[in-house]
């Protein structure tokens, strides 16, 4: 892998593997990489260097708009062409319908985890993705995936919402995203991707926190969408397989 991925440079350009793994699987607080087009990651870049992808939540992206800023131009494009060569990891993300969940708390890598002992409590209208093995996920492992517990029926629910024209979603994803929602071009795969990273995704770009040329046309799919549909489509998105 290239210098910049495999160790970045002191002191700003941390690892791009350090985040998003070796093997570009990524994780709840960020992106996976893998498979992604390099023209789509440079883009990325580019617009978080110029401010156009910001987030509503600092935490999970002021690292990265550090990154951008700090970054030559010819480590981005060889850490897009790492990356682009990579397959999805299958299997990665685990989505399951349930009612009751562990307790969860937040972990020093900020993602959520199980909590010490036996406690549940209920769902609810919520996704709750955490490590399947947490020392691994906090050793960084990039073998260890994780569990996206869902609310009952959201994946048949969301698999309605992504296929359905018009009313609240003017186009089908598969009309960009292509067959199987697998990315088409320089539009990226949905499929099999973290729910919590799609759940944000669609809340950054309603909420003007993604801008630019590369998140225009979605801009009227997201528009009348609730946060409880956002669910159902990270969810259905989620469950599907990466290839």
């Amino acid at each position: 892998m290239p210098e910049v991925v495999a160790v970045g440079q002191k002191p700003t350009v941390f690892a791009c593997a350090y985040c998003h793994l070796p093997n570009g699987a990524g994780r709840a607080e960020n992106a996976s990489l893998a498979g992604l087009s390099e023209a789509y990651i440079v883009q990325q870049i580019d617009a978080m260097k110029a401010k156009l992808r910001t987030g509503s939540a600092p935490a999970m992206t002021g690292l990265m708009n550090q990154v951008a800023a700090a970054v030559s131009g010819d480590d981005v494009r060889a850490a897009a062409r790492y990356f682009s060569s990579l397959n999805p990891a299958a299997g990665w993300i685990r989505v399951e319908e349930v009612e009751v969940v562990p307790i969860t708390h937040v972990i020093p890598v900020n993602v959520l985890a199980k909590a010490d002992g036996p406690g549940t409590e209920p769902l609810g209208r919520r996704i709750i993705e955490i490590p399947v093995d947490t020392q691994r996920t906090v050793l960084r492992d990039s073998q260890a995936g994780y569990i996206a517990y869902v609310p009952v029926g959201s994946i048949k629910q969301g698999k309605a919402l992504a296929e359905s024209t018009p009313s609240k979603v003017p186009i089908t994803c598969a009309t960009c995203h292509g067959v199987g929602l697998k990315g088409l071009g320089d539009i990226p795969p949905l499929a099999g991707r973290s729910p919590s990273y799609l759940f944000r995704q669609l809340f950054d770009i309603q909420h003007g926190a993604r801008t630019g040329p590369s998140v225009e046309p979605m801009k009227a799919v997201v528009s009348n969408l609730s946060e409880d549909d956002m669910l159902l489509l990270a969810a259905y998105l989620a469950s599907l397989p990466t290839r």
